[in-house]
């Protein structure tokens, strides 16, 4: 490898490190602030946003499947429970044509 690529991949490298480095620190500084209940639902609000967004132009089988799993998060509140009865309704729905 050229000297030119190494620089980059030593770049990448440090703005990666970097990256987390600032995550860590701002993540610190917004638990020890009046904000940190924001951290708390998180990770529930980026899961709904990529869910939502991916559902937008979904056909009806995709919905039908996101309410089961919908339905079975709400009902059990299990994690895997969801995910293996919202894949099966998906499986399911498009067997049948849906």
């Amino acid at each position: 490898m050229t000297g030119a690529q190494w620089a980059v991949i030593g770049i990448l490298a440090l703005s990666a490190f970097a990256i987390r480095l600032l995550g860590l620190i701002a993540g610190a500084r917004i638990q020890a602030s009046r904000h940190a209940w924001m951290l708390e639902d998180l990770p529930g609000l980026i899961i709904v946003s990529l869910v939502a967004a991916s559902l937008a132009g979904a056909p009806t089988g995709t919905w039908a499947a996101a309410c089961v799993a919908l339905g079975v998060a709400v009902v059990t509140n299990h994690v895997i429970a969801t995910m293996v009865l919202g894949v099966i309704a998906f499986a399911a729905l498009g067997m049948i044509g849906f």
